[in-house]
């Protein structure tokens, strides 16, 4: 996924999914049994006659017993789990209205004041003090996967904390305010179906200027402290909050809902509503968009950095450290992430030598990426015939998925263009998971801005990897699984997820497609540009490389035009890490899959070798290792 908001992953960077509630350890109970003196019957008290009472014998005194329930470590972290899973909701009701959940689609939740920030650590460390009790030597199966991914995921949120990522809330390719803007457009995840939800997007919306107040504090803290953005990325923002900066209230993305009302609703309910939407987008939306705007641009951009990587931050070598670990789940070091990129690139170029010789295409390997990206024969008319072709690839993959595949996914998607006033700053593709109940579908997004920079040759591999079998179908498996919590149903790995992508793309000629070796070599580019993002992301923020050198290195190196290589470059700058997810992911499914067709031979299932994979969801890749190579054993 070439990061939607959702993981996840979305959507480390992404809105992050904080999780919370109180566990209830052990269970006891009491029970009474009380045991009265005999009576005398009705007809003796009515007439004043009252037996003398009877001294009860040791057998037949009442007794208070206590009955001790077990209960299980597994059942303990189960409910842990559950507590944590409820209280996270609470605190970031964002996730929960994109979970299907719209007990809180009236309010954002904290946006990073320092209250918030205080909670958030404190809720941390809670949650790891109460996984510190349960013992593991008593978990297996699941319950021990379970246990292990947890603890993981608040270690790493505990020693987070001593990096300083809320200082800098908004840069291009993830602005709080894109997705604020997303949501009010009556497109996204924000139901608005009944009068109930548009007025609790109208008080969701009134906290917005909180919002901004609590942004703009951030980011002169960050000033002060020299944790700020590059100048380059912010001045990209700008037009992003402009749009929004309108004279004309129906020319605004947040009159969506008022332009769709439903005609269920009663007269009065539409002049009313219409009326609010109109007066909150007059004096909310505009005021609120114009003061984060203008800030940045007049406050902001003269104190932003001319460094394009994080080696221009203070600990920025070592913060970056830290995001590698979190994003790849592995001990890779930014020099050794380096290396791997430069050895595949230099593979990846042998390969695309033979799909030259197959086209019979005379000259360098750089005089065939020129003809590649600026040959009329791959560049689409128009944007609808760029959405129709991926559209053309449903039927024929639906049907191939099964050969493959134990498991399909219910989730249905679909194919949309990226909005316009993000689609300069956005990534080629992205994809939005759909509500696990079905009320609302998957969305692959397909950037169709700069139609020369968007080849033809790029769309099997592309919707491989978004959609059936790249994310689509895995996040979609994965919400259907049963019996897991849901810290694991909705949460992952980005190596794991974005792994999964990129492996998807190689099951292309499993699957039918690559049968044209331009739409071959698509896909060779498009794991090309994944072993690219592992030299050009660590040049960046471990070894300094400036914006240029990683531009030239790209179009020394790759089939990709200017337009993507400048958009790609800046995403790199902005989210540190994130994409090394695809190649170090894919590289270790890759090598389990090779390990388990070496090991069992004949026996190799590559139906069961897939549900093996996703069966649990988006692991760690150090657990899923150790889960496949142990399935290996078992079945030799």
């Amino acid at each position: 996924m070439e990061l939607g908001y959702d993981k996840g992953s979305t959507i480390n960077g992404e809105w992050r999914e904080r999780v919370r509630k109180n566990l209830v350890t052990t269970i006891s109970l009491a029970v009474s049994l009380t045991f009265l003196s005999a009576c005398n019957s009705e007809s003796e008290k009515q007439q004043g006659l009252v037996s003398e009472a009877k001294t009860l014998d040791e057998n037949s005194k009442p007794a208070v017993e206590e009955i001790k329930v077990e209960v299980s470590e597994a059942e303990k972290a189960n409910q842990l789990y559950r507590d944590y899973w409820e209280r996270s909701l609470q605190l970031n009701p964002i996730m929960a209205t994109f979970q299907g959940d719209h007990r809180f689609n009236d309010t954002f939740g904290d946006l990073g004041s320092p209250e918030g920030l205080a909670e958030l650590m404190a809720f941390n460390q809670e949650y790891l003090n109460k996984i510190n009790q349960i013992d593991a030597s008593k978990l297996n199966g699941q319950d021990l996967l379970s246990y292990q991914i947890f603890k993981d995921e608040r270690l790493a949120d505990k020693a987070s904390e001593q990096y300083l990522d809320h200082l800098q809330p908004i840069q291009q390719f993830y602005n709080p305010f894109n997705f604020v803007a997303m949501l009010g457009s009556g497109q996204s995840a924000q139901p608005f179906k009944t009068v109930k939800d548009y007025e609790n997007w109208l008080s969701r919306l009134s906290e917005l200027p909180n919002g901004i107040d609590i942004t703009i504090a951030n980011m002169k803290e960050g000033m002060e402290k020299g944790v700020v953005q590059p100048k380059v990325l912010m001045a990209k923002v700008l037009p992003q909050l402009k749009a929004h900066v309108v004279d004309d209230v129906e020319k605004s993305l947040f009159y969506g809902p008022v332009r769709n009302m439903p005609e269920s609703f009663s007269e009065e309910d539409k002049k009313r509503l219409s009326s609010a939407y109109v007066e909150a987008i007059k004096a909310i939306v505009v005021p609120s968009y114009k003061k984060i705007h203008d800030f940045i641009e007049q406050k902001y951009l003269p104190a932003a950095r001319d460094t394009h990587g994080m080696v221009g931050l203070p600990n920025g070598k070592d913060w970056y450290a830290f995001k590698v670990k979190q994003t790849t789940s592995t001990d890779l070091t930014p020099d050794e992430i380096h290396q791997i990129g430069l050895d595949e690139v230099a593979r990846i170029h042998q390969e695309m030598q033979n799909v030259m010789d197959e086209v019979k295409f005379t000259g360098s390997l750089q005089k065939f990426f020129e003809f590649t990206k600026n040959s009329k024969q791959f560049i689409f008319d128009d944007k609808q015939a760029m959405l129709d072709a991926y559209e053309s690839l449903r039927e024929q993959l639906d049907q191939a998925a099964p050969s493959l595949f134990k498991v399909i996914p219910k989730a249905k998607f679909e194919i949309r263009a990226v909005e316009p006033f993000r689609e300069q700053s956005a990534s080629g593709a992205s994809y939005q998971r759909a509500a696990p109940d079905g009320s609302r579908p998957g969305v692959f997004y397909v950037n169709t801005y700069d139609l020369s920079a968007r080849p033809s040759w790029a769309v099997e591999s592309l919707y491989l990897h978004e959609a059936v079998p790249g994310h689509h179908f895995q996040i979609s498996t994965q919400q259907e699984l049963d019996g897991l919590p849901k810290f694991r149903l909705f949460g992952g790995t980005t190596a794991y997820i974005e792994g999964w992508g990129l492996y998807s793309e190689s099951l292309g000629k499993e699957m039918g497609v690559y049968t044209d070796p331009y739409q071959y070599f698509g896909a060779l580019a498009a794991e090309l540009w994944r072993a690219i993002r592992l030299v050009v992301d660590t040049g960046f923020h471990a070894k300094g490389w400036t914006r240029q050198e990683v531009l030239d290195y790209m179009e020394a190196n790759s089939p990709v035009a200017e337009a993507r290589r400048i958009s790609e470059a800046e995403r790199f700058m902005a989210i540190p890490s994130q994409a090394l997810a695809y190649k170090i992911g894919q590289l270790k499914i890759r090598e389990l899959r090779n390990l388990a067709e070496s090991e069992l031979g004949d026996k190799f299932d590559v139906r069961e070798f897939h549900y093996q994979v996703l069966k649990d969801g988006a692991l760690p890749l150090n657990i899923l290792e150790s889960k496949l190579t142990a399935w290996v054993e078992a079945n030799k």
